[in-house]
């Protein structure tokens, strides 16, 4: 599967009276903590992947998933591949992956309040030191790519935002460059 995804910085009161004018459906809140790796064999940075052990706590519960992502497929969006699993253990899967090699390179802390609007995910990201973004996105085969950046494209156009000013560069690396 791919995942096409568009993020923008927005004022979230804003974007929150866009998704109640176009009857979006509240789906959760979330408080996550990533933590990024790189890989002992070659940088992710250079490659573009990253690989992730996500902590998430929602309503009480916690769990905890590994994520990878591939390098950006195409020239809009942030389209990329994705392999994510859940996990029993975050705790373990840091030491199996230190026990590896892999090396912890930041944390990354966000509050995410998700909505659905069709096949579209809404997500309202309060990101620490960052501020305030909007992410929407969809998840597709391969041959669905094309009309997805399309979908993801209109429906940040219909909260009110514009896609030009898409940001493609993860919460990581812009926590890591300063570009905040």
């Amino acid at each position: 599967m791919y995942e096409v995804e568009m993020k923008v910085r927005a004022n979230h009161e804003q974007v929150r009276r866009a998704l109640d004018e176009h009857g979006a459906t509240p789906l959760d809140t979330i408080s996550q903590e990533d933590t990024y790796y790189n890989a002992p064999m070659r940088d992710f940075a250079e490659t573009d992947e990253a690989l992730r052990v996500r902590r998430e706590e929602a309503d009480g519960d916690e769990r905890a998933k590994l994520t990878y992502k591939g390098p950006l497929v195409g020239e809009t969006s942030k389209t990329r591949e994705e392999y994510e699993t859940e996990l029993g253990d975050a705790d373990v899967m840091d030491s199996i992956l230190d026990s590896l090699g892999f090396v912890p390179v930041e944390t990354v802390g966000k509050e995410r309040e998700r909505f659905s609007i069709a096949e579209y995910v809404v997500t309202l990201d309060t990101v620490n030191v960052l501020g305030e973004f909007v992410e929407v996105e969809t998840e597709v085969r391969e041959k669905g790519i094309d009309a997805a950046r399309a979908g993801v494209a209109e429906t940040v156009e219909t909260l009110g935002l514009d896609p030009d000013s898409e940001i493609r560069t993860s919460y990581l690396e812009l926590l890591l460059d300063n570009a905040y």
